[in-house]
């Protein structure tokens, strides 16, 4: 019986993870239509952002495109990593981690490269190994463009003022509810466009081409890393759906082959019970 005591116990602990699993799936599932729905929007409006700052610093010459336009000789470099501040979500931080890993050790090796990290995940991990300059975690608190555009004009002043000649973004890209796709983004400086994929567009600027230029860059910087962050809160929520669905999934297969196990000893436990008996009776009979 001490058997079958143990095995109900861990049905019943089977049961109580299965109840949390499936409750944070439906909260997830909850915030995620909202996150998909605003990275979904604002997608195409981002992307139109920087395809025409783009092309209008490929017509400017000298340093009108600004000091975010310069080509430096890259030496220092700092990326921008962007995970979660909680767990079970899956492979949804460990892929960043591991991407951000590969980038250093592929295409820096020899350089000075910080981090500054979003998200308290990506911050434990990588501040044993490398160093961490900054961590925001609490952007996600309040996700508004507000709070990230503080952190957009402190990564342009860095650049500016020389202290990292490149600045990348490491985040997952929003895909689907089962698929996060991590990114590598250069943020700063800004990517020339190629001349052989110029669209040739006749434009009419007021005030004045450079003006402009000027006005967009910061707001286009801005945008960019609030689409990044945007990204990634959603495929966080994705990522720990999924999660959430197959854990619920394996905890319901687990509580049932407990269950087929527990019939089982238990009807072993009555035929023998039913054996002895009747083997008593025998025993007075003869």
């Amino acid at each position: 019986m001490a058997n079958l005591k143990e095995i109900r116990n861990r049905i019943t602990s089977i049961g109580s993870t299965m109840q949390i699993t499936s409750a944070m799936k439906m909260v997830s599932a909850a915030k995620l239509k909202k996150a998909q729905d605003a990275i979904t929007q604002m997608r195409p409006y981002a992307n139109k952002l920087t395809e025409l700052l783009q092309n209008l610093s490929a017509t400017l010459e000298g340093e009108i495109g600004g000091v975010y336009s310069e080509q430096k000789e890259v030496s220092k470099v700092l990326l921008v990593v962007i995970t979660s501040n909680r767990g079970l979500c899956g492979g949804f931080n460990s892929s960043i981690i591991k991407a951000s890993v590969k980038n250093i050790e592929d295409n820096y090796k020899g350089k000075q490269v910080d981090l500054l990290t979003i998200g308290k995940k990506g911050n434990d991990i990588l501040s044993k190994t490398y160093t961490v300059i900054e961590n925001d975690n609490e952007i996600f608190d309040d996700l508004t463009f507000e709070n990230v555009a503080v952190v957009a004009e402190r990564l342009m002043n860095l650049f500016a003022t020389g202290k990292y000649d490149k600045i990348e973004l490491v985040y997952n890209r929003f895909k689907n509810a089962a698929t996060q796709i991590p990114t590598i983004e250069q943020f700063l400086p800004i990517i020339p466009v190629k001349e052989s994929s110029n669209v040739n567009i006749d434009y009419i600027f007021e005030p004045s081409k450079a003006e402009i230029v000027l006005e967009l860059i910061p707001k286009s910087l801005k945008t960019q890393l609030f689409k990044a962050i945007r990204d990634s809160f959603a495929s966080e929520h994705g990522a720990r759906m999924t999660a959430m669905h197959k854990a619920t999934d394996n905890a319901t297969d687990l509580r049932d082959e407990l269950l087929l196990t527990y019939n089982k000893a238990r009807q072993s436990a009555i035929t023998n019970e039913i054996l002895e008996i009747v083997g008593g009776a025998e025993a007075l009979n003869n």
